[in-house]
């Protein structure tokens, strides 16, 4: 055992010194930290710009002065907006656009209808932003005009106007609310993110472990000392360890961040979970520790085929591929939970993780479901752990050119040889 604990140490260490740790871990939290003060961040920009002169300045060009007022008093109630009415000829206002004197003149007219028409003459830096603003004002105008002919009272405008009253109401004690399922399916979106990246990168980082020490001969050392199987597990633990820290790093990181900047419209609400349930965030824990075993198990039995890094990728590949169908039946998912397909597709073991989460946090489901599903998981665990412990004691013993998975049924004959 004592073997066992030196061997995650040097694995840990000799991770968490390595470049390509070090640089990944500081551009993913600077990333993180930018991210969540992307809102100061713009309205710092904003700021600086409303200082200078940030201020879109119109010019309306219209023989309907009622018209031209009324647009004036709409669009100009927004701080970030000028607007002057008949101060220029049209001509002439076109010429200011053009020399950037005017971010745009409206030209407002009568239709064919009698309703409002406008066109509108723009610079090189006028924003998609402003455009909509604009047309909505002049939606505005066109509307008041329209009552006013059909005389119909403001009251009655408002009236119709007014967001229809609209309420869900979810039958049964335990049913998720709509706000409920909104902060699931934020929370899903980031475990996907989480559960792939970590099959991507530490899957990777545990074939290439042992295709590195096979490589340099160190292999055949190890096992003099220490027996296989304890060698793929102390590679798990100790990039789980590593993962651990990392993951540690950015979630600290990440709550600080969140922290210095909740509140309505913070980097949380935007995903929909500003406030998360404690059984959700229990769940998730549950199936992406077991998620990371099934998957680094997979990747370290796998990564003993091979002696070349060149090759560990390619061996991999099968795996990345359960990851993305994974990660496609979730999105899917995500609008339909309670389909059979979903249903069925929750008890496969390298979809679980994923899915029955989905499931628990969107759905009303039996406590014997996900009992089931767990006991499915583990127990697949267990039987890839014990089907890899072989394959891996022989395949540390496989040299040269490997990246077929035919080269199971001989890594599994040499570890019976070895007994």
């Amino acid at each position: 055992m004592n073997k066992f604990f030196i061997m995650v140490a040097q694995t840990f260490k000799s991770r968490v010194k390595s470049k390509s740790f070090v640089i990944t871990t500081a551009i993913t939290l600077a990333l993180i930290l930018v991210l969540t003060n992307l809102q100061t961040i713009m309205e710092t920009f904003d700021r600086g710009e409303e200082d200078g002169d940030g201020t879109t300045e119109i010019s309306v060009v219209s023989d309907e002065a009622e018209w031209a007022s009324l647009f004036q008093d709409i669009l100009g109630a927004e701080d970030s907006f000028s607007v002057t009415v008949n101060e220029r000829e049209l001509d002439k206002a076109r010429a200011e656009v053009e020399n950037g004197g005017l971010d745009s003149v409206i030209e407002i007219k009568a239709g064919e209808s009698g309703l409002p028409e406008a066109t509108e003459y723009v610079g090189e830096q006028t924003t998609p932003m402003n455009s909509e603003m604009i047309q909505q004002a002049l939606q505005q105008v066109k509307m008041a005009v329209a009552a006013d002919e059909a005389q119909v009272d403001s009251e009655t405008i408002e009236a119709i106007n007014a967001p229809v009253a609209y309420e869900t109401v979810t039958l049964g004690e335990e049913g998720n609310s709509e706000e409920e399922m909104q902060q699931t399916q934020g929370l899903v979106y980031v475990m996907l993110f989480l559960l792939y990246l970590t099959v991507m990168m530490y899957g990777s980082m545990i074939a290439t472990e042992v295709a590195t020490e096979k490589s340099s001969r160190v292999m055949e050392i190890l096992i003099s000392s220490v027996s296989p199987v304890s060698q793929m597990f102390a590679k798990i633990t100790g990039i789980a360890l590593l993962g651990l820290l990392q993951f540690s790093l950015i979630l600290g990181v990440g709550y600080f961040g969140v922290q210095q900047n909740s509140g309505e419209g913070s980097f949380l609400e935007s995903f929909g979970i500003g406030d998360i349930q404690m059984n959700i965030i229990l769940y998730g824990m549950v199936f992406f520790v077991l998620g990371y075993f099934l998957y680094a198990t997979l990747a370290a039995t796998l990564g003993s085929l091979v002696s070349r890094l060149e090759d560990a990728q390619q061996m991999i590949s099968p795996m990345i591929y359960l990851i993305i169908i994974a990660f496609f039946i979730s999105v899917f998912g995500l609008n339909a939970p309670d389909t059979p397909f979903i249903t069925f597709t929750s008890y496969i073991p390298f979809f679980s993780p994923l899915i029955m989460f989905l499931r628990v946090g969107m759905l009303d489901i039996p406590s014997w479901e996900v009992a089931l599903s767990i006991g499915v998981l583990v127990g697949s665990i267990v039987v890839l752990a014990l089907i890899g412990a072989r394959v891996y004691k022989g395949g540390v013993l496989m040299y040269g050119k490997s990246s077929s998975l035919k080269d199971i049924k001989q890594a599994m004959q040499l570890s019976k040889r070895e007994k």
